[in-house]
């Protein structure tokens, strides 16, 4: 389980990630770009994704995965906060970090990282995986 507050300070962690009300509820953006948004009772999430990570993770995990609405055919994936794992939480955040943000800015990430990974905290696992 991962709170909507926990999830907020992974999302805010990212380099110029900002939050803003869009539509009544929280939405994360770097450079006024969605990469999240937080339902507004804090008991699921969206993330941007590729078509196929949203294949994969919905056929792991239906009970935690979803498709949601309007932006559901673009990739994106719904989580139900109480039964997502925390750390899978963070490393979907970064990876719709990276797809969003300018490369630029990427590459500054990867840039600070030890062994050249982005400068995530240690409790972030490998944004790898989804490749």
């Amino acid at each position: 389980m991962i709170t909507a507050d926990e999830l907020r300070q992974a999302a805010l962690s990212l380099p110029e990630a900002v939050e803003r009300e869009t539509w009544g509820h929280p939405t994360f953006r770097v450079r006024n770009k969605m990469f999240a948004a937080l339902a507004d009772d804090g008991s699921q999430a969206s993330v941007k994704a590729t078509r196929q990570e949203q294949e994969a993770l919905l056929a792991a995990a239906p009970e935690t995965f979803g498709v949601p609405a309007y932006v559901g055919r673009h990739g994106w994936v719904s989580i139900q906060l109480a039964t997502a794992d925390p750390a899978e939480v963070r490393e979907l955040l970064t990876e719709a970090w990276r797809q969003t943000a300018p490369k630029r800015l990427v590459a500054s990430f990867d840039a600070t990282a030890v062994g050249g990974r982005g400068s995530m905290p240690a409790w972030l696992p490998d944004p790898a995986r989804f490749r």
